[in-house]
Formats: C-alpha cells, structure tokens, sequence
C-alpha cells in the first residue's frame, strides 16, 4: 500500500509552488471522463424524451447549454486539482482579460449571441433560414458559430452575431409549411374560368404540394402584353422549393398545350406617320433665270 502512495505522490512536473504528479493526472482524467460520461447520459436521456421532430431544435439548445455549463465546472475543477485558485486566478489577470477583450471584441460578441439564440430558441437545428438572400438549414447552433448547408450542399459557417443583429427570415419558426407562390401571364382572348382550372390541376397533380390547404388562383393585373395570374399553395418541402416550383411550371406548360393556352409575348406596336407632303415639298426647286 506503501509503494502504491508513493507512486502517486510521484512528482512529474513542478512549477513554482504548483506541482504534478501521477495522482493529479489521475484525478484529472477521472474528471474528463467523468464529465464525457455524464454528457453521454444527459444527452441519451433528452433526445429519448424528443417525440415530435419540432422538439429536436430545443432539446438541442438545452443539451448545449448544459454542456457548456458542465465543461466549465469540469474546467475550474481540473486547476483547483492542480492547485489553481480560480479566485485569484481571475483577479490577477483582470487587465490582461480587459485587453483580451477588446482585442477579441467581435469573438465575444459572437458568443453573447450564441448564448442568445441557445437561451431564446428562436431559431433551432433544422430550421430553414433566409440570410443575406441565401437559404440555409441549420445543422448545429455552436457558441461562436453555426453551421448551415445551403441547396447546392455547401456546408456554410455563420457567426452568430449576424443572425441576432441582421435581418434573418426563419421559414420553419412557426410551421414546418408555408406558403409560396407561382406567377404567369396568358393572352387577353384565353378563357379565365379555363386558366384557372389548369393552373389549379398543374398545382394539385404535384405530390410534395400540402393537399389540407386550399390552392388559390388570383388575377394580378392586365398587362401590356396579357392577363397575370398567379397561383398559391403551401408545401412542406421549404428548402426544396425550387424544385417543387420548377415541376409545377412543367405542369402548367403542359396544361395549357392540352388547353390551347397561350402564354404571350411583349409585343409593341410601331405607328409610322406619312410625312411625304413634307419632303415632296422641301424637294420643290424654283426654275433658274
């Protein structure tokens, strides 16, 4: 028993007053692991609990806050092992902090909202945002920076503070639907009753279109050129809608062939005034002497 408290008591490292030894590293890696372990539960235990997929957003929040919390308790446990008293640790470096602050002034700014949108919730992991006329779904909320993948698949990294201080359009904050909006322009002679019908099988013929809400046709204006129209529908797949829009143009195109639609095309007309009096007259020579 003897020989196994001195090897503890070994002393690696010795820095002033402070020292090391195999016991501390003991102590500090039963900390980690500790630390990783109740993690790994807390984290089993709250995504069990998630059953509706709009929860999985908050529980996410929830575990990063906690997480946050615990490492740092994990972190200030580890130096009172070493020896290191927080207390004073903080109030000697009370200056060098001020200047770490300034210099890392947009760093903690980015934090500060970090812990704003992790507190707030209002936005969450998976919804679908609108950001400097880019559309994001976010994938993780971190405390310096989110990380998003835009429809063409590139992983964007987001700093918080420009989600908190900018204007940011959350697609999926209330709903996980909403509504969106197709416009287009027929001749004056097509039949209206007729329009709408097509553009309303062009709309209801595509799947990832919500059925339990009305599609609803409007007529816009009356154009230069035609008659505009535009249909509206909700659909659940908000970070796909392109494509959703894209195949019910293709319907509508169709539609109106089988239809005998047309869709026109600017069209001007050009008034030439005769001007040949005038030039007759400007030609008139009077006969010479």
């Amino acid at each position: 028993m003897e020989k196994i408290t001195n090897i503890l008591a070994y002393e690696i490292l010795k820095l002033g007053k402070y020292e090391i030894s195999i016991y501390t590293i003991i102590i500090i890696l039963a900390i980690f692991v500790g630390t990783k372990l109740l993690l790994f539960v807390i984290r089993k235990s709250l995504f069990r609990r998630t059953s509706h997929h709009r929860d999985v957003g908050n529980t996410y929040a929830l575990f990063q806050i906690i997480k946050y919390v615990i490492w740092i308790i994990a972190f200030g446990s580890m130096l009172e092992t070493v020896g290191i008293q927080l207390t004073l640790l903080i109030a000697g470096s009370a200056a060098l902090l001020v200047g770490i602050g300034l210099g890392l002034q947009q760093t903690f700014n980015d934090i500060v909202s970090g812990i704003i949108l992790l507190t707030e919730r209002s936005i969450k992991v998976d919804d679908v945002l609108e950001i400097d006329g880019d559309i994001v779904r976010i994938e993780s909320i971190g405390l310096r920076a989110s990380k998003g993948t835009n429809r063409d698949e590139i992983s964007i990294i987001i700093p918080n503070s420009l989600i908190t201080t900018n204007k940011v359009i959350n697609w999926s904050y209330q709903t996980r639907k909403a509504r969106f909006r197709i416009s287009v322009n027929v001749a004056y002679e097509s039949d209206i009753d007729l329009v709408i019908k097509a553009l309303t099988e062009s709309v209801d013929g595509n799947p990832e279109v919500n059925h339990d809400q009305k599609i609803d046709v409007r007529l816009l204006e009356f154009g230069s050129s035609g008659i505009a129209f535009q249909v509206l529908f909700y659909s659940e797949s908000i970070f796909r809608i392109e494509k959703v829009k894209s195949d019910i143009r293709m319907n509508i195109n169709q539609k109106f062939k089988e239809y005998n639609i047309t869709i026109p095309f600017p069209q001007m007309d050009l008034n030439l005034k005769s001007i040949k009096g005038k030039l007759d007259g400007n030609n008139e020579t009077e006969p010479a002497d």
